[in-house]
């Protein structure tokens, strides 16, 4: 059997190949100019293909067999690149994969980019991915689904460690047609209770049997957000949904703000969770700081933002 292309022998070819001569490719590698042409001699030789032209030309060209080649080198360079980067991560602690639980308030724009900054960061680290709402969060945590969650919490949660991170606002709607949005503002709670009034419901155990922020006589119950956003754009009731999901809605009129008096707008706090009986390794630790910074720098000129300084960083619970 024919000896296969060693990582050292391809990657001269592409410095070659890239740099456009012998005596550039051995200064980016460090190496001596002999060794660069003896490195893509032996390359040939193996293959028994002629790589590059170097009669009648001051730099070697390409031949088209070595431009076909070229993107396979790349390819394989680069799966052992990845090998040898995953091999030293694990080395340092670094996680095969993350199970991350993100409830589907977070604002989008801020999992967009910390997502986009991970993968750069992180190349070599899998991630799982739940979307969940309340409860469910803090679920995946706790029995080991998620290694880490990102959400706001209701109630009491047992073994369970807590960062603050950053907070959204909540707003109350309704489509313009509808009769809350009707009446002279402040509207009365009386009033509100009269009409159908949309409810997200937690879909885990932790807070059944209990309401937050439920005012009227007659609910409809949803399991998820964005199911609620359409029924309220289309009248079917009013609530309360996160400002950043909205804002679009209210700036061309498709939704308005209710300006109930005992209800003014909530900035609700989200967090990152992980179990309090292990500490986060690196990508889920640098995840939490993502996490942070982003949501800081989207709320930034977010009205009635409360100072870091009021609020706690961290909150431990853990079952008595």
């Amino acid at each position: 059997m024919q000896p296969n292309p060693t990582l050292d022998q391809l990657q001269i070819f592409l410095s070659v190949a890239e740099t456009g001569s012998f005596s550039a490719a051995g200064r980016k590698l460090n190496r001596a100019q002999s060794v660069i042409s003896y490195g893509v001699a032996n390359l040939e030789a193996q293959l028994g293909l002629k790589l590059f032209e170097r009669e009648g030309t001051r730099e070697p060209q390409l031949t088209e067999i070595g431009r076909a080649m070229l993107e396979d080198a790349r390819r394989m360079v680069g799966v052992l690149q990845r090998i040898r980067s995953r091999a030293d991560g694990h080395h340092q602690g670094l996680e095969a994969e993350v199970a991350l639980s993100v409830d589907a308030a977070l604002p989008s724009p801020v999992l967009v980019r910390v997502l986009k900054a991970f993968e750069a960061q992180f190349p070599t680290v899998m991630l799982r991915l739940h979307i969940g709402s309340l409860g469910l969060i803090p679920d995946h945590v706790v029995n080991g689904q998620a290694d880490l969650g990102i959400g706001g919490l209701l109630g009491e949660v047992d073994d369970v460690h807590l960062v603050r991170i950053g907070f959204m606002s909540i707003v109350l709607a309704a489509a313009p047609s509808h009769p809350l949005a009707l009446l002279p503002k402040p509207v009365a709670i009386d009033d509100a209770r009269e009409h159908i009034q949309l409810v997200v419901t937690d879909q885990s155990e932790r807070t059944k049997g209990r309401d937050f922020g439920v005012f009227a006589y007659r609910t409809w119950r949803l399991t998820d957000m964005r199911t609620k956003h359409m029924l309220m754009r289309e009248g079917l009731g009013w609530g309360g949904l996160p400002r950043w999901l909205i804002a679009d809605d209210l700036a061309s009129g498709r939704l308005v703000e209710i300006d109930l008096e005992p209800f003014r707008e909530v900035n609700s706090p989200l967090f990152a969770m992980h179990r309090s009986d292990s500490s986060p390794k690196p990508a889920a630790a640098w995840l939490i700081e993502q996490f942070k910074r982003q949501l800081g720098c989207f709320n930034e000129f977010e009205p009635g933002e409360v100072p870091d300084e009021e609020q706690p960083e961290t909150i431990h619970r853990s079952a008595p």
